[in-house]
Protein backbone atom coordinates (compact mmCIF):
# COMPACT_ATOMS: atom_id res chain seq x y z
CA UNK A 1 0.00 0.00 0.00
CA UNK A 2 2.81 2.37 0.91
CA UNK A 3 4.58 1.76 -2.41
CA UNK A 4 1.32 2.41 -4.25
CA UNK A 5 0.91 5.77 -2.50
CA UNK A 6 4.50 6.70 -3.34
CA UNK A 7 3.92 5.78 -6.99
CA UNK A 8 0.71 7.81 -7.16
CA UNK A 9 2.46 10.81 -5.62
CA UNK A 10 5.27 10.56 -8.14
CA UNK A 11 2.83 10.38 -11.07
CA UNK A 12 0.96 13.43 -9.78
CA UNK A 13 4.20 15.39 -9.48
CA UNK A 14 5.15 14.48 -13.04
CA UNK A 15 1.71 15.50 -14.32
CA UNK A 16 1.99 18.89 -12.66
CA UNK A 17 5.49 19.36 -14.03
CA UNK A 18 4.51 18.68 -17.64
CA UNK A 19 1.27 20.67 -17.56
CA UNK A 20 1.56 23.38 -20.25
CA UNK A 21 2.45 26.79 -18.87
CA UNK A 22 -0.62 28.31 -20.51
CA UNK A 23 -2.88 25.98 -18.54
CA UNK A 24 -1.36 27.25 -15.29
CA UNK A 25 -1.79 30.93 -16.12
CA UNK A 26 -4.63 33.08 -14.93
CA UNK A 27 -7.40 33.94 -17.38
CA UNK A 28 -8.33 37.04 -15.38
CA UNK A 29 -8.88 39.84 -17.95
CA UNK A 30 -6.51 42.21 -16.13
CA UNK A 31 -3.65 39.71 -15.83
CA UNK A 32 -0.81 40.04 -18.43
CA UNK A 33 1.14 37.07 -17.07
CA UNK A 34 0.91 35.08 -20.31
CA UNK A 35 2.05 37.96 -22.54
CA UNK A 36 5.40 39.22 -23.84
CA UNK A 37 6.63 42.45 -25.43
CA UNK A 38 7.11 41.61 -29.11
CA UNK A 39 10.04 43.95 -29.65
CA UNK A 40 11.97 42.14 -26.92
CA UNK A 41 10.86 38.65 -27.90
CA UNK A 42 11.49 39.19 -31.64
CA UNK A 43 14.18 41.90 -31.98
CA UNK A 44 14.12 41.65 -35.80
CA UNK A 45 10.61 43.05 -36.19
CA UNK A 46 9.81 46.65 -37.06
CA UNK A 47 6.93 48.35 -35.25
CA UNK A 48 4.63 51.20 -36.20
CA UNK A 49 1.90 51.08 -33.57
CA UNK A 50 -0.83 53.02 -35.32
CA UNK A 51 -3.22 53.22 -32.39
CA UNK A 52 -0.60 54.89 -30.23
CA UNK A 53 -0.38 57.62 -32.89
CA UNK A 54 -3.06 59.87 -34.36
CA UNK A 55 -2.68 58.40 -37.86
CA UNK A 56 -5.51 55.88 -37.72
CA UNK A 57 -9.17 55.84 -38.75
CA UNK A 58 -10.24 57.51 -35.49
CA UNK A 59 -7.69 60.32 -35.79
CA UNK A 60 -6.45 60.24 -32.19
CA UNK A 61 -4.51 58.01 -29.82
CA UNK A 62 -6.67 55.08 -28.82
CA UNK A 63 -7.56 54.42 -25.18
CA UNK A 64 -5.31 51.87 -23.50
CA UNK A 65 -2.27 52.42 -25.72
CA UNK A 66 0.08 53.83 -23.09
CA UNK A 67 3.31 53.07 -24.96
CA UNK A 68 4.20 52.45 -28.63
CA UNK A 69 4.84 48.74 -28.23
CA UNK A 70 3.13 45.50 -29.24
CA UNK A 71 2.14 42.70 -26.87
CA UNK A 72 1.16 39.10 -27.65
CA UNK A 73 0.62 35.85 -25.82
CA UNK A 74 3.78 33.80 -25.44
CA UNK A 75 2.35 31.11 -27.74
CA UNK A 76 1.51 33.55 -30.53
CA UNK A 77 4.83 35.37 -30.16
CA UNK A 78 6.71 32.08 -30.44
CA UNK A 79 4.89 31.24 -33.67
CA UNK A 80 5.50 34.77 -34.99
CA UNK A 81 9.22 34.39 -34.23
CA UNK A 82 9.23 31.41 -36.60
CA UNK A 83 7.52 33.55 -39.26
CA UNK A 84 10.11 36.27 -38.74
CA UNK A 85 12.99 33.83 -39.19
CA UNK A 86 11.29 32.44 -42.29
CA UNK A 87 10.83 35.78 -44.07
CA UNK A 88 14.22 37.10 -42.92
CA UNK A 89 15.81 34.27 -44.88
CA UNK A 90 13.99 35.63 -47.94
CA UNK A 91 15.11 39.22 -47.47
CA UNK A 92 12.17 40.64 -45.52
CA UNK A 93 11.34 41.79 -42.03
CA UNK A 94 7.95 41.80 -40.38
CA UNK A 95 6.44 45.21 -39.69
CA UNK A 96 3.77 45.19 -36.98
CA UNK A 97 0.94 47.72 -36.79
CA UNK A 98 -1.03 46.21 -33.92
CA UNK A 99 -1.25 43.06 -31.82
CA UNK A 100 -2.95 42.81 -28.42
CA UNK A 101 -5.71 45.44 -28.16
CA UNK A 102 -7.26 46.12 -24.74
CA UNK A 103 -11.03 46.13 -24.44
CA UNK A 104 -10.93 49.84 -23.63
CA UNK A 105 -9.45 50.42 -27.09
CA UNK A 106 -12.29 48.46 -28.70
CA UNK A 107 -14.77 50.53 -26.67
CA UNK A 108 -13.08 53.69 -28.02
CA UNK A 109 -13.62 52.44 -31.59
CA UNK A 110 -17.32 51.90 -30.85
CA UNK A 111 -17.78 55.41 -29.42
CA UNK A 112 -16.13 56.84 -32.52
CA UNK A 113 -18.23 54.73 -34.87
CA UNK A 114 -21.38 56.06 -33.22
CA UNK A 115 -20.43 59.75 -33.46
CA UNK A 116 -20.34 62.16 -36.43
CA UNK A 117 -16.56 62.62 -36.80
CA UNK A 118 -15.31 61.88 -40.33
CA UNK A 119 -11.95 63.66 -40.21
CA UNK A 120 -10.02 60.56 -41.41
CA UNK A 121 -12.58 59.37 -43.95
CA UNK A 122 -10.53 60.25 -47.04
CA UNK A 123 -7.62 58.14 -45.80
CA UNK A 124 -9.31 55.04 -44.41
CA UNK A 125 -12.94 54.74 -45.56
CA UNK A 126 -13.55 57.02 -48.57
CA UNK A 127 -16.13 54.66 -50.09
CA UNK A 128 -17.92 53.68 -46.87
CA UNK A 129 -20.60 55.83 -45.22
CA UNK A 130 -19.82 56.35 -41.54
CA UNK A 131 -23.17 54.92 -40.48
CA UNK A 132 -22.35 51.66 -42.30
CA UNK A 133 -19.13 50.96 -40.38
CA UNK A 134 -20.80 49.00 -37.57
CA UNK A 135 -23.44 47.18 -39.71
CA UNK A 136 -20.76 46.06 -42.18
CA UNK A 137 -18.53 44.74 -39.40
CA UNK A 138 -15.55 47.07 -39.66
CA UNK A 139 -15.90 47.84 -35.96
CA UNK A 140 -17.50 45.60 -33.33
CA UNK A 141 -17.99 45.50 -29.57
CA UNK A 142 -15.51 42.64 -29.24
CA UNK A 143 -12.25 42.02 -31.09
CA UNK A 144 -10.09 38.93 -31.43
CA UNK A 145 -7.15 41.24 -30.81
CA UNK A 146 -8.24 41.48 -27.17
CA UNK A 147 -7.59 37.76 -26.73
CA UNK A 148 -3.90 38.44 -27.37
CA UNK A 149 -3.04 36.11 -30.25
CA UNK A 150 -3.93 38.28 -33.25
CA UNK A 151 -1.54 40.53 -35.14
CA UNK A 152 -1.80 43.13 -37.92
CA UNK A 153 1.36 43.31 -39.99
CA UNK A 154 3.06 43.64 -43.35
CA UNK A 155 6.43 42.91 -44.93
CA UNK A 156 9.42 45.25 -45.08
CA UNK A 157 11.90 44.73 -47.94
CA UNK A 158 15.45 44.90 -46.57
CA UNK A 159 16.89 45.46 -50.05
CA UNK A 160 14.80 48.54 -50.87
CA UNK A 161 14.40 49.76 -47.29
CA UNK A 162 10.66 50.16 -47.83
CA UNK A 163 7.42 48.42 -47.02
CA UNK A 164 6.42 45.85 -49.60
CA UNK A 165 3.67 47.07 -51.95
CA UNK A 166 0.50 45.19 -51.00
CA UNK A 167 -1.77 47.15 -53.32
CA UNK A 168 -3.61 48.70 -50.40
CA UNK A 169 -2.90 50.24 -47.00
CA UNK A 170 -3.41 48.97 -43.47
CA UNK A 171 -6.89 49.59 -42.02
CA UNK A 172 -8.47 50.59 -45.32
CA UNK A 173 -12.18 49.80 -45.09
CA UNK A 174 -13.28 48.17 -48.31
CA UNK A 175 -13.00 45.28 -50.74
CA UNK A 176 -9.49 46.41 -51.74
CA UNK A 177 -8.29 45.01 -48.41
CA UNK A 178 -9.58 41.50 -49.04
CA UNK A 179 -6.55 39.18 -49.44
CA UNK A 180 -7.93 37.64 -52.63
CA UNK A 181 -8.84 40.96 -54.27
CA UNK A 182 -7.77 40.64 -57.91
CA UNK A 183 -7.96 44.23 -59.18
CA UNK A 184 -4.36 44.88 -58.16
CA UNK A 185 -1.15 44.05 -59.99
CA UNK A 186 0.24 40.52 -60.09
CA UNK A 187 3.25 41.70 -58.09
CA UNK A 188 1.05 43.20 -55.37
CA UNK A 189 -1.05 40.05 -55.17
CA UNK A 190 2.10 37.92 -55.00
CA UNK A 191 3.35 40.04 -52.09
CA UNK A 192 0.12 39.45 -50.19
CA UNK A 193 0.51 35.72 -50.74
CA UNK A 194 4.13 35.71 -49.53
CA UNK A 195 2.96 37.14 -46.21
CA UNK A 196 -0.16 34.95 -46.06
CA UNK A 197 1.69 31.72 -46.87
CA UNK A 198 4.40 32.38 -44.29
CA UNK A 199 1.83 33.08 -41.57
CA UNK A 200 -0.23 29.99 -42.40
CA UNK A 201 2.91 27.84 -42.53
CA UNK A 202 3.64 28.70 -38.92
CA UNK A 203 0.22 28.21 -37.41
CA UNK A 204 -1.75 31.39 -38.07
CA UNK A 205 -5.10 31.68 -39.82
CA UNK A 206 -5.96 34.63 -42.10
CA UNK A 207 -9.04 36.85 -42.18
CA UNK A 208 -11.08 36.96 -45.38
CA UNK A 209 -11.50 40.75 -45.30
CA UNK A 210 -8.05 42.05 -44.25
CA UNK A 211 -4.75 41.02 -45.87
CA UNK A 212 -2.78 42.18 -42.80
CA UNK A 213 -4.77 40.33 -40.10
CA UNK A 214 -3.82 36.90 -38.68
CA UNK A 215 -4.76 34.91 -35.57
CA UNK A 216 -2.95 31.94 -34.04
CA UNK A 217 -5.04 28.84 -34.77
CA UNK A 218 -4.51 27.34 -31.34
CA UNK A 219 -4.85 30.56 -29.37
CA UNK A 220 -4.40 29.98 -25.61
CA UNK A 221 -7.21 32.28 -24.42
CA UNK A 222 -10.09 31.81 -26.87
CA UNK A 223 -12.71 33.05 -24.43
CA UNK A 224 -10.87 35.83 -22.57
CA UNK A 225 -10.98 39.47 -23.66
CA UNK A 226 -8.18 41.17 -21.75
CA UNK A 227 -8.40 44.66 -20.31
CA UNK A 228 -4.87 45.63 -19.20
CA UNK A 229 -3.24 48.52 -21.15
CA UNK A 230 -0.56 48.27 -23.83
CA UNK A 231 2.66 49.11 -22.04
CA UNK A 232 6.09 47.55 -21.52
CA UNK A 233 5.47 44.68 -19.11
CA UNK A 234 7.30 44.42 -15.82
CA UNK A 235 9.68 41.45 -15.76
Amino acid sequence: MRSTKILMGALLAIALFVTPASAQRSTAPDDPTGFVVLGEFIPDIIQEIRYYSTYNFVGERIDGYYQPCALMTIEAATALKAVSDDVMARGYRLKVYDAYRPQMGVDHFMRWAENNDTSMKKYFYPKIAKDRIIPEGYVDRKSGHSRGSTVDLTLFDMKTGKEVDMGGTFDYFGELSHPDYKKITKAQYKNRMILRDAMIRHGFKPLATEWWHFTLKDEPYPDTYFTFPVTALQK
